[in-house]
């Protein structure tokens, strides 16, 4: 059966005067004439059955069901170039993966290890995009997932596969010279840690999407910290890393975020106690049997997740 799949070029066309809203620009563009795109969107146009743009005095503007359409469209030729082109670079030979990822897990923790991969399974790509919220994956080119959420907003998640890398810990991370205010301590014993007591009398870094983060530490802790909920807030732990290292204060970050700042002494661990928090980090995959390429990434994720364990 014929599929209802419009040309290429109408609806690369399309994209074109969608985004410029301009048949003129377009044409520029894509080195065609204003009357050859201009019969390309009348084709997609009846193609579809509906307007998917309207004149103005001054062009084109898209139609509802154009604007939506359009993001569609872009995305799909987007995803088209791309697997192109990654067949192009490969020649045939190995193969891709498309990972979503929260931002700062993917540039601290997977990215230093991806030369491992590449030693191990020389064949896989790994090509890394931004999503922090859930998605279909039917919507999108992503063939997997690196996530960082509660069990229960993974079981929410339809149509998907989960596999649990590691919890979230924090512990409080500062620069060593501003540790070395925090207590008296014995010679050569500058880095040593301090009580949870001595944490409360510095000044504290907070992360604006856990607001309640040192207060739940303290209470851990079983110390009164009246200044729980004080300090600047950053969202992301790499900024609280910046910081921290600059001496601005204490935060509570994951040591496998900050390993980099660890090895070199930029920050080190303030005081032993850990909080666990809720969320946890993921591998969602769509629900259906992964392929083989897939599987194999998915095995060497798990092995470092293990090695990587506190």
């Amino acid at each position: 059966m014929r599929r209802a799949i419009p040309s290429t070029q109408a609806l690369t066309c399309f994209e074109a005067c969608a985004r410029h809203e301009s048949y003129t620009r377009a044409a520029q563009e894509l080195a065609l004439t204003q009357s050859a795109v201009s019969r390309q969107i009348i084709a997609l146009e009846e193609f579809v059955g509906v307007a998917l743009f309207r004149r103005t005095r001054h062009g084109v503007e898209l139609t509802p069901a154009g604007t939506s359409y359009a993001r569609k469209v872009r995305g799909w030729l987007q995803g088209m170039e791309r697997d192109t082109l990654d067949i192009m670079a490969r020649q045939g030979e190995g193969g891709t993966l498309s990972l979503a990822a929260v931002p700062t897990f993917a540039t601290r923790w997977l990215l230093p290890r991806l030369p491992l991969l590449a030693k191990e399974h020389p064949g896989i790509t790994v090509h890394i995009d931004t999503r922090t919220r859930p998605f279909l994956f039917a919507d999108t080119g992503f063939d997997a997932a690196l996530y960082a959420g509660t069990p229960e907003q993974v079981s929410q998640w339809p149509g998907i596969a989960a596999q649990w890398l590691m919890d979230e810990q924090v512990v409080p991370m500062c620069s060593p010279g501003l540790l070395a205010q925090a207590a008296q301590r014995g010679r050569g014993r500058a880095w040593q840690t301090v009580a949870p007591e001595s944490i409360a009398q510095l000044p504290l870094l907070q992360q604006s999407t856990r607001p309640y983060g040192w207060q739940q530490w303290f209470q851990a802790a079983g110390v009164a910290s009246p200044r729980a909920l004080d300090g600047p807030r950053y969202e992301l732990f790499s900024m609280l890393a910046v910081a921290a290292a600059h001496g601005m204060g204490v935060a509570l970050i994951p040591p496998m975020l900050v390993e980099a700042e660890l090895a070199r002494g930029d920050l080190v661990v303030a005081c032993s106690v850990s909080l666990r928090r809720e969320r946890s980090y993921y591998l969602i995959t769509p629900a259906q049997p992964p392929s083989a390429m897939l599987q194999a990434f998915s095995d060497w994720l798990q092995r470092m997740a293990e090695s990587s364990a506190p």
